[in-house]
């Protein structure tokens, strides 16, 4: 079996390092704060918080916000996992006095409850309270409950009480944690930074950088394939310079030179043979993308493609650079992390390329 994994949760032998970051977020979790935990996408935040949650073994929730509707969704998608943890028997004397009922089905697909509110004009935010309110009551001091908000970027744009809300019920409860996981650091700043947003300075600020080079360097080469010492380690160190050490992207071009090695039998040149078939196999993906690009923002990625900064570049005048490198960090093209990055090395490649 391949020994490299991404694109999904990491778990178990195929997780990576993050060991002082894992024992970080279990001592918070100790404790009745909160956590903040900050990266650029497809660093590791869902697997290491996974992970964790697994260490302690205390009952837990996830919600992302990326998949919630509107106010009435969120309170619903709250109960449904709710009912996840408790069967309806334990929980429904709790319902008694909810504002709002809300409508309830079994599901014999996933064994699980259906929850739906009917939305109702005034009613939304006592949906949502006593949904959360339910949290509190379901949780105990010996098996405090942990609510995960993923995506918690997207809360203003869900609605613009949402937070306001949200923290005026989270402020008055006892005996939870909540993590509120995000991946756009200057939406999270204004989040928990800002003096004047509800959620000013909420949790302990965990920002997760990318993982130790030495340490990525010895995952890898431990898993490669039987072969000369000396040559596992020239692959290695040419996969690393090629994703600059990016978590997700590194275990995806590992794992493709895995298979080049184990099931094509490629001999030389591995790694660059490797990289030319995963930006073919996403050439359409990467054609659609540049196509939707202005031509600032295509200038500002060939730059980037070709490790130049932006910022300092005279082809493009500085002010224009900083409008299109704070658009590129909001959709996700971008990253930040000692300086500006490409968040796709493929699609770099491709860049070139083309």
């Amino acid at each position: 079996m391949n020994p490299f994994k991404f694109g999904t949760i990491v778990e178990d032998e195929f997780f990576t390092d993050r060991v002082n970051e894992l024992e970080q977020i279990k001592q918070m979790l100790d404790s009745e704060n909160h956590l903040v935990l900050i990266s650029p996408r497809r660093f590791g935040k869902s697997s290491l918080v996974a992970k964790a949650l697994q260490q302690i073994g205390r009952p837990s929730i996830t919600i992302d916000f990326m998949k919630v509707l509107n106010v009435e969704d969120l309170a619903a998608q709250v109960l449904r996992q709710v009912f996840r943890l408790h069967k309806f028997e334990k929980v429904k004397h709790f319902m008694k006095h909810f504002r709002v009922v809300p409508t309830l089905s079994y599901n014999p697909m996933t064994d699980g409850m259906d929850v739906s509110f009917v939305p109702s004009v005034g009613k939304s935010s006592a949906m949502l309270e006593d949904s959360l309110e339910l949290l509190e009551k379901v949780s105990s001091a010996e098996n405090r409950l942990i609510v995960v908000f993923d995506e918690f970027q997207e809360v203003n744009s869900i609605d613009k009480t949402l937070a306001k809300q949200l923290r005026a019920i989270m402020q008055r409860q006892k005996g939870l944690n909540y993590i509120f996981m995000g991946r756009q650091e200057s939406m999270m700043e204004e989040i928990f930074e800002k003096k004047k947003s509800p959620f000013f300075h909420f949790g302990e600020r965990m920002n997760l950088k990318k993982i130790p080079y030495d340490d990525f360097y010895n995952y890898i080469e431990s898993r490669l394939p039987k072969m000369p010492a000396s040559q596992k380690a020239a692959i290695t160190e040419e996969i690393l310079k090629f994703t600059d050490v990016h978590p997700y992207y590194t275990q995806q071009l590992a794992a493709a030179v895995y298979n080049a090695i184990v099931y094509s039998k490629i001999t030389e040149n591995v790694v660059a043979y490797a990289i030319k078939r995963q930006v073919e196999e996403h050439s359409l993906d990467y054609e659609r993308l540049w196509a939707n690009m202005n031509r600032t923002d295509r200038k500002v990625m060939l730059l980037l493609a070709n490790k130049k900064n932006p910022i300092t570049d005279r082809s493009v005048p500085t002010s224009t650079s900083f409008s299109s490198i704070k658009r590129l960090l909001k959709q996700g093209y971008v990253i930040k992390t000692v300086g500006y990055e490409l968040e796709d090395p493929f699609f770099g490649e491709w860049i070139l390329g083309n």
